[in-house]
């Protein structure tokens, strides 16, 4: 059988500016969503509701555009 070797890995994140603005709409839109619950899982509701958000967003702005 043939022996193993580790190797080290070197891993290179490429992030953008864009992941930064993204999760502070998410953060802003949870706290907003947040502080309108009632109870545990209008908390769990409300993070919901601030993931999918910018998806009903987006089809509103299609709506209106007539695409």
């Amino acid at each position: 059988m043939a022996k193993k070797i580790n190797r080290p890995v070197k891993v290179v994140n490429k992030g953008s500016q864009l992941e930064w603005v993204l999760f502070v709409a998410y953060f802003g839109a949870a706290v907003y969503f947040v502080q309108h619950s009632h109870g545990f899982w209008g908390f769990v509701l409300a993070l919901l509701k601030a993931a999918v958000w910018p998806a009903f967003l987006l089809h509103k702005g299609f709506i209106l555009m007539h695409v």
